[in-house]
């Protein structure tokens, strides 16, 4: 294991591989909580330390909630799918076992910050999805044509099992 710069945790922890096959390259993977990276088995620990502190930069920048600018996303989202924008749609921390909700007489809307690592086809999806609830309150088959209306929805919602959880099913 190695340590970060303390000026900034990155959201992970780093495991440094050395590699006897790897000779010049440095390459690194975030696998759920864990950035691998890989570094060949020459290198000094010195070198060893800049690659950690960059990687780590490059990944902890991909995870970071403010990439997005929610409410920007969630109104092109809106005028793309014909779809009402909220009143207001924010970043929540304390979301553990839903991906979004909608407060519907408020016109509110919460993402999960855990979907800030994932790819932005998957947080489009989950703001799609909250949109719809804005117009179909409840998850029957008004609301699916709604929300299908994003072509990557079927995908994202299997994205999203795969990692632990669909979209949500309860609307707040």
């Amino acid at each position: 294991m190695s340590n970060t710069p303390d000026d900034e945790q990155p959201p992970f922890t780093v495991e440094v591989v050395r590699s006897t096959r790897r000779r010049r390259t440095v390459g690194a993977q975030l696998r759920g909580d864990v950035l691998r990276v890989s570094v060949p088995g020459w290198m000094s620990i010195a070198e060893e330390e800049r690659w950690v502190a960059t990687m780590s930069a490059r990944f902890r920048r991909r995870v970071s909630a403010s990439r997005i600018d929610l409410p920007t996303r969630a109104a092109q989202l809106a005028s793309r799918y014909d779809l009402p924008t909220p009143v207001a749609i924010e970043w929540k921390g304390n979301m553990a076992s839903r991906w979004g909700s909608c407060h519907v007489q408020r016109r509110t809307i919460g993402i999960s910050d855990r979907l800030a690592r994932f790819p932005d086809w998957v947080i489009d999806a989950v703001i799609v999805h909250e949109l719809c609830h804005l117009v179909e309150h409840h998850h029957g088959p008004a609301f699916w044509a709604l929300a299908h209306r994003y072509p990557m929805m079927e995908r994202s919602i299997g994205y999203l099992m795969a990692k632990g959880g669909d979209l949500d099913t309860d609307v707040d």
